[in-house]
């Protein structure tokens, strides 16, 4: 019988991020995945034949410097391609195309409003004091507001001096960005319609919220804080997709020692005198360890895999009040040439960055409202990219590859409908809208396949299809991330840990739960020796 330090239940980014920290420190460490590849929801799959597709995940933007730097990722094969700008089409003929390049951006915001061509600057700087405040929080343990504890209560205390560093322009910023709609908050900078409407996406990716909804203007924050090479606001691909994020990284854990099982699924976690000792696997066969740490959400690891009776009902409660609301689908394609678009047509360097249909504020708060009566978006919000043009390695030479970003895709249809029923539908809308803007879209799809909030439940375990394994709204951030006092990885069950995107500091390809709750789980182990 096998008996190992640490069981990491999970392949996802978070999950070999936490083995491999583990290893590092001299752990004997085991990763079970239930599916056929590694990386959960940050994975490449060949799903037509020589197309690789980024099924889920799609970019790069927020990976913890401090983990490509600890695990070298680079020297285990870590490519991040830079993906410039975003080009807005317009229903009037026009567009609006934002590109890393200050002066171009400078001068294409100009052409729609001279005030926020000046006011970009501004806001810009603002933004970055708004990032550098927020920075080191996403690289500590959440402190716990409940307890007396000295060492709580200097998390604490850093955070206020922080924000009393502050000049007085940027303490009111940040409350209002803690506190507004996106919408509300770019009001206050911009007059320009569409450039509001596509600034405004970043506030409801993966919640189940409006841009004009409070609280959208952090999820608006913690897009922005997109870093690669230390340079704010830098988005990019892996070279050979999202899936070579998690590769590198479980290179990087069994070059440190770790054993990594695919294809292998637990039914539940075993339990004895409150304390976690082991895994049952799905053929039955029970393995142990001192240590088990679930990279899955909380429905997933204390309703799905723990026997009841081993939790409060107080304890389930909060659980189950956790919000997931999943509200976002996915249609890949594989393209036989290039989309044309009417107000801008052929092939072009627009086409090599984020392609974002948000034409109107008005546009957007109209796809929340088809959402908030339980229907996807008739005309939705589209983030799309052509990885091909960066990376050619992921199709046949001379096709594409179309990655479409969908929202608004509610996980719970409104009473009648179903999503194995809405599938093709949906597709189909997506497909529709893009014909809108590119009309050649339809002559040029060699397949397509469509992603629902369900088929997020159910072939990569995120209850309710949630991209973020919950929302990032401000009541389920920080200490308050995923349950209030259990914020800082560990669980009511002694020698339990989370180490998923439900704890802090949240979703996106980031890393950051896993090294920090490896962290936690190493003071503690040092703690009982």
């Amino acid at each position: 019988m096998s008996k190992y330090d640490v069981i990491v239940i999970g392949g996802g980014h978070n999950g070999l991020v936490n083995a491999a920290y583990l290893a590092r420190a001299g752990k004997k460490v085991l990763v079970l995945e239930r599916r056929h590849v590694l990386g959960g929801a940050a994975c490449t799959e060949e799903v037509f034949p020589g197309f690789k597709f980024s099924v889920c995940s799609y970019v790069v933007s927020l990976l913890r410097p401090e983990i490509i730097r600890d695990l070298d990722l680079p020297r285990h094969g870590l490519e991040i391609l830079p993906l410039d700008g975003t080009f807005t089409p317009m229903p009037n003929g026009d567009y609006l195309w934002r590109v890393n390049d200050h002066g171009k951006t400078h001068r294409e915001i100009a052409r729609h409003s001279k005030l926020d061509a000046e006011a970009y600057d501004e806001f810009g700087k603002a933004m970055q004091a708004m990032c550098r405040f927020v920075k080191p929080i996403l690289s500590m343990v959440p402190p716990d507001p409940a307890t007396l504890n000295p060492k709580e209560l200097m998390k604490l205390l850093f955070i206020g001096k922080r924000f009393q560093g502050m000049t007085s322009d940027d303490k009111y910023n940040q409350v209002q960005l803690m506190t507004m709609s996106a919408i509300d908050f770019l009001d206050q900078w911009f007059e320009t319609d569409v450039l509001k409407a596509t600034m405004s996406a970043s506030g409801i990716i993966g919640t189940f919220l409006g841009v004009r909804s409070p609280g959208t203007a952090y999820v608006l924050l913690h897009h922005y804080m997109g870093e690669i090479d230390g340079a704010f606001r830098s988005w990019g691909f892996a070279r050979g997709g999202t899936g070579a994020i998690s590769n590198a990284i479980a290179d990087a854990a069994r070059e440190a020692g770790v054993e990594i099982r695919t294809e292998t699924g637990i039914t539940n976690i075993i339990i004895k005198s409150g304390k976690a000792k082991g895994v049952v696997l799905a053929n039955g066969d029970e393995i142990y360890a001192d240590v088990i740490s679930s990279s899955l959400d909380p429905r997933q690891t204390f309703v799905r895999l723990i026997e009841k009776g081993n939790l409060s009902e107080e304890f389930l409660g909060e659980v189950n009040r956790y919000k997931f609301r999943g509200s976002s689908g996915k249609v890949n394609m594989a393209l036989d040439a290039l989309p044309n678009f009417r107000c801008l047509p052929g092939p072009g360097a627009h086409l090599r960055g984020a392609i974002s249909i948000s034409p109107s504020v008005e546009y957007m708060e109209r796809a929340y409202d088809d959402a908030k009566y339980g229907n996807f978006s008739r005309r939705p919000y589209i983030d799309m990219v052509i990885p091909t043009l960066t990376d050619p390695s992921v199709a046949p030479p001379g096709k594409h590859i179309l990655s479409c970003f969908v929202q608004y895709a509610p996980y719970k249809l409104r009473l009648g409908l179903n999503w194995d029923d809405q599938k093709e539908a949906f597709g189909n809308n997506v497909i529709d809208t893009i014909a809108e803007h590119a009309p050649n879209i339809r002559d040029i799809i060699l397949h397509k396949q469509v992603i629902t909030p369900l088929d997020l439940e159910r072939e990569w375990g995120l209850s309710e299809g949630n991209i973020f394994q919950g929302e990032l709204s401000l009541e389920q951030l920080f200490f308050l991330r995923p349950v209030p006092g259990y914020a800082q990885f560990r669980t009511p069950i002694k020698n339990l840990y989370l180490c998923g995107s439900a704890t802090h500091p949240g979703g996106g390809i980031m890393g950051g739960p896993g090294r920090l709750a490896a962290l936690e789980i190493l003071k503690d182990v040092k703690g009982a020796a």
